[in-house]
Formats: structure tokens, sequence, C-alpha cells
């Protein structure tokens, strides 16, 4: 059973750590072992070989850098103050993954058509190999990159398929930790991305942010990786609750987007699903029945499992000493099989979650052709 990603931070990843996603985890965490990496990042989770055994098929690859007042460290390197210097940023990092896909066509595509699309999973189809290509559909996370709309066609034409206005607070809309609505610059880049049938992700964007997309955005709108908050509220300590609790989902956003004929990505990150975990603690404490528990609740307010799916956000400022405890890599996602059965899931509700769901949301929003 294939398995699509709804969120990986590679290109930052190459950057400010130099991974190499041609190499195994264990090669990278053998190379890094005892280095600021880990430290600041913990240990990869990714490697196209993990890939493979895990049957990861497509990922959502992301143009991502922090505002500079977000900045953790001089190790933080891709940070920006400006519009412009953002949009350089995201421009090298686009490069980087034109880059990774001309060095290695054999294990990465670019997805921008229902024609990559399609031969991607055709590849991952036959029989006589093993090995196959991973497609990488490109997701903008906050879109301070872009300078006004009228670029939004430069960045569509470069193969950007999916755009989230927010990360922190942006010009456009309040975001993590950084509360406020829709701008009227906001208002007018959504205008602008609806003229090309971008998909609008909602993760990261504050909730009042979000319920006026949603009313106002008419094309497909996700929530690349985010949690249900029902579940995470009342556990965190009251001083960080405000800021913290805009980074999930409410139940109010959550049935507005399967309204919508949305999908959410859960994301396997144990502060995310258990808030008041801590990295000292060891990983005992959270397993993949928290994640289960997540998926679950989702498809039970939806009445079905048609609009929750995988977003793993995995080496996005975290490593496996921040998973739940049976997780090592990405391939351990294939273990939510016989779990999601032993809670009465069906296989083609598995199916769904693992991979329909996203390929319901790209087969419906990618051009035909460029």
């Amino acid at each position: 059973m294939i398995i699509i990603d709804g969120h990986q931070d590679l290109a930052w990843n190459m950057h400010t750590f130099r991974r190499d996603y041609t190499r195994s985890a264990l090669e990278t965490r053998l190379l890094e072992l005892g280095s600021e990496t880990v430290a600041v990042n913990g240990d990869t989770l990714l490697g196209w070989p993990d890939y493979m055994r895990g049957q990861v098929a497509l990922i959502f690859s992301t143009l991502f850098a922090a505002p500079i007042r977000r900045r953790e460290g001089i190790w933080d390197k891709d940070v920006y103050a400006t519009p412009q210097e953002a949009n350089t940023l995201y421009h090298r990092q686009l490069d980087t993954y034109y880059s990774l896909i001309e060095k290695h066509p054999d294990k990465f595509n670019l997805v921008q058509t229902c024609s990559d699309l399609e031969a991607v999973l055709a590849h991952w189809q036959r029989q006589d190999t093993g090995e196959h290509p991973v497609g990488l559909v490109l997701l903008m996370e906050g879109a301070e990159a872009v300078r006004s709309p009228d670029e939004l066609e430069k960045w569509w034409r470069a193969g950007v398929r999916i755009i989230g206005l927010a990360w922190a607070g942006t010009r456009f809309c309040g975001g993590t930790r950084e509360p406020g609505p829709l701008t009227r610059e906001g208002f007018a880049f959504l205008d602008g991305m609806a003229e090309y049938g971008l998909i609008l992700d909602l993760s990261h964007m504050d909730e009042k942010a979000a319920l006026q997309s949603l009313d106002h955005y008419p094309a497909t709108i996700i929530a690349s990786h985010s949690n249900a908050n029902a579940l995470l509220s009342g556990v965190r300590p009251a001083e960080v609750e405000s800021l913290l609790s805009n980074r999930h989902l409410s139940d109010h956003v959550i049935h507005k987007i399967v309204e919508r004929n949305g999908v959410i990505g859960v994301v396997p990150f144990n502060t995310y699903l258990v808030p008041d975990w801590k990295t000292t603690e060891g990983r005992q404490r959270v397993t993949l029945q928290h994640v289960v528990a997540q998926i679950d609740y989702i498809c039970q307010l939806a009445g079905d499992a048609h609009h929750v799916a995988f977003g793993t956000d995995f080496d996005g400022g975290f490593g496996f000493q921040s998973m739940p405890l049976e997780i090592d890599t990405i391939a351990d996602l294939q273990k939510f099989v016989p779990l999601l059965i032993e809670k009465g899931y069906h296989q083609v509700d598995i199916q769904a979650i693992f991979s329909d769901n996203w390929l319901r949301i790209l087969r419906s929003s990618l051009p035909e052709s460029i």
C-alpha cells in the first residue's frame, strides 16, 4: 500500500544541515553522530531507501524559511527580514529541488501535472523492480516570498502547486503564535491564487484567517500538517495555551474543511500528540495509538475516512527522538495498517488515509498539462 506524505521540509534540511536524501536515514545518522545538527534538529527519519521500504510514493515538498524574528540560533541560516530576502531564499530552495531531480531522476521526479502524477504512480505499480522515483509536489510554506500577486504565475510555472499563507504571521494573515485575521493583502493574494487553481494550505494560519479563507477561497483547500486541537487543549500550561492553540485545528475549522471536501494531514510529532511531553522524558509515553486517536477523531467528525491523511513534517525541526515509540524512520508508517484494522477501519478506508485522499486532491487540482 503506497503512502503519500503531505509535508516534508526537504530543501530546508538540505540547505541548513547539508542532508543528502539519496542516502538512507541510517547513513545520515552515522555521518551526523555527535554533531550540532542532531543537537538542534534530531536524527533524521528520511532517506530514499527508507521511502522505498515504506512505499512512500509522493511527498508534498516545501519551500520554507522563517522570519528572522523567529530565528533559533546561528545554525538557522534560511531566515529573512524582507519579502525580497524571502524571495531569494525560496528561489534557492526551488533550484535545490531542480538539482536533486536532475542529478537523480531515478529517485526523484517533479510532479506538476496530472500526467506527471500518473507516471509516478504507474512506476510504483511495476512488478519488475523495487526501486521507484518519489514524486515531489512543491508546497510553499509561508507566502512572504511572493512579493505581489502578479508573481504567482511565475511560481506556478516553476512548479509550485500548494501555498500556505503563513508559518508565523505574515503580511497576509496571522500565523502560529501570532494571531490575526486575513489582511486586505491576504484577500487579494487569495484572489490571485484562485486564478491558477493553486491549492490553499491552512496549516499554521490563525483560526480567524482560516475561517475567512474557507468562506472566501473558491479552489481546493487542505491542511497539510495539522492535528485536532480538541485532543490537545487543557493539558498545556495556561500561559502557552492561547499562543499554541492556533497551531492546531478547532472542530469548527475541521467541519469547514470537510464541507469543502478538503483533507487534513496528521502530524505524528510527540508534542502535537501529548503537549506536555518533553524530550528529556524519552519516548515511552507516546505511541502510535496517539496518532490513531487523531486520525479517528477527524474521521468521526467527518463521518467517514475521506478527509484525513499523513502530513508528517518529518525532519521539520525534530527527529526520531520526538516520535512515538514505534517510529524509527518514515518506513514505519506502514505499522498503522494493523492498528487501523484493529480500530475497525476497512482496507478501503486505510488506503484512503494512506494515499487516496491526497490523490483525490491532486487529481482534481493539478493541470492536465502546462
